[in-house]
């Protein structure tokens, strides 16, 4: 194998490849980075040799889909089956983990952007290719998850297969969705307290963006079933009990956390409804005044009208006290339909 020379690991950038990182791991080992054109050779003994050709280690390379020559490398000298590359075109982006005809794995991940912010639109897609001596991701934005990986890749962290590769970066997505959560959680108590405090402001716009960042993250987050049910019944054959047993625990791990994102959008649901009800009530205390309002202001404004007419024949037209008669006769009335409305209300 020819000599690592340093990789681009310090930044988000890639290289002429669109290659952001490489680093041959292994059991023991710390791990070795490599540029783009050591990866090539790399790649090139390993399609000449068994993998214990390549000293029984594995290789992990991380590319910029945004990069033009990424993909013309990976079809160039990566020997990825069609499947990776059908995946990359493909519009449905639910996660999930597939096995190829090929004896591999196909992984979609879904992630969050590095610089999240709540906002539904930053989630983008990880591709992921697994083999037994090669593990190849692939995203077109900076992935918080992934960049853990390589954070722990950069600090020595030893994986000891693809499969240990690709379970540590499942358990990094799960622990940035435990993030997701206690933040939302937070917030979702400070609007509680408030409601409590019948400090309504805008809270209901803010309960409804973290509602339907909820459900794209579930949407887009909750592995399928089905496929991993597959892939779990029937793993190929390189991958040994205990990397089933480690992919199985990861997946329990998503259900815990989607279970608590379930059972997040519930009290959502209901603190909504409880706002609801009490803007309702509101409007129809609102409404019950103006009704009042009305009903009080009904008596005068119809005595005036009969009164005003010009017309002969006016009640009290020369009656010395019939200014206060007609004023008595409005209070008596304002009054009785004051109480009638007053009534009604304690009835109700």
């Amino acid at each position: 194998m020819p000599a690592s020379t340093p990789a681009h690991a310090g930044t988000y950038g890639a290289d002429e490849s669109g290659l952001i990182c490489g680093y041959v791991l292994g059991p023991g080992r710390g791990a070795r980075a490599l540029v783009s054109a050591a990866a090539a050779e790399w790649l090139a003994v390993r399609r000449q040799a068994a993998p214990a050709g390549n000293d029984g280690g594995f290789l992990w390379l991380h590319f910029n889909l945004a990069h033009t020559g990424s993909q013309p490398w990976l079809e160039r000298f990566a020997g990825l089956p069609g499947d990776f590359f059908d995946a990359l075109k493909e519009d449905l982006h639910s996660t999930r983990i597939e096995r190829t005809d090929h004896h591999s794995l196909i992984a979609v991940v879904n992630d969050v952007h590095f610089a999240f912010s709540f906002e539904p639109s930053e989630i983008s897609t990880l591709w992921i290719h697994v083999d037994r001596d090669l593990v190849v991701t692939a995203r077109r934005q900076a992935l918080r998850s992934i960049d853990q990986l390589r954070t722990a890749a950069k600090r020595g962290d030893t994986f000891g297969s693809p499969i240990e590769l690709l379970e540590h970066l499942l358990r990094a997505q799960a622990d940035v969705l435990v993030r997701i959560v206690r933040d939302v959680t937070s917030r979702v108590d400070g609007i509680e307290d408030e409601l409590l405090a019948n400090r309504l402001d805008h809270r209901r716009v803010r309960l409804g963006a973290m509602r339907r960042l909820l459900v794209r993250l579930q949407r887009l987050l909750a592995p399928e079933p089905a496929a991993l049910f597959r892939l779990l019944q029937h793993p190929p054959g390189w991958i040994d009990e205990a990397g089933v047993l480690a992919l199985r625990q990861s997946t329990e791990e998503f259900s815990v956390v989607l279970r608590d994102m379930s059972a997040l959008q519930e009290r959502i649901k209901l603190l909504q409804e409880e706002i609801a009800a009490r803007v309702n009530e509101d409007n129809n205390r609102s409404l019950f005044v103006l009704t009042v309002v009305t009903v009080l202001a009904l008596p005068i404004n119809l005595i005036a009208g009969l009164m005003g007419m010009n017309v002969g024949g006016v009640p009290l037209a020369e009656a010395p006290h019939g200014f206060w008669i007609v004023v008595g006769i409005v209070l008596d009335f304002t009054g009785l339909a004051g109480w009638l409305a007053w009534r009604s209300r304690r009835r109700d």
